[in-house]
């Protein structure tokens, strides 16, 4: 299918499901790569209580964490370049 033909029927709102090969899609930015830290035994035991305490696991709590806390810094970052450029 040519990518006007294929244009079209997405902008017309028609299924173009059938027309993608998904078995080669990914999620740019999400692969994943398995890491090893060591991490103190205390902050394994209130990790495992705090994970168990949402009812999600260690694996998934440590995530959502890191993933705070770099969002965080991203938005920290892009807060003090916007007062840098203010003049401020």
């Amino acid at each position: 299918m040519k990518a006007k033909t294929f244009d079209k029927k997405f902008d017309e709102g028609k299924d173009i499901l059938a027309d993608l090969d998904l078995s080669k899609a990914r999620r740019v930015s999400r692969e994943q790569k398995r890491v090893n830290v060591d991490i103190p035994v205390w902050m394994l035991n209130s990790l495992d209580n705090e994970a168990s305490r949402l009812g999600v696991t260690r694996q998934s709590i440590i995530k959502v964490w890191l993933a705070e806390r770099l969002q965080q810094l991203s938005a920290d970052k892009s807060a003090g370049a916007g007062r840098n450029k203010s003049g401020a």
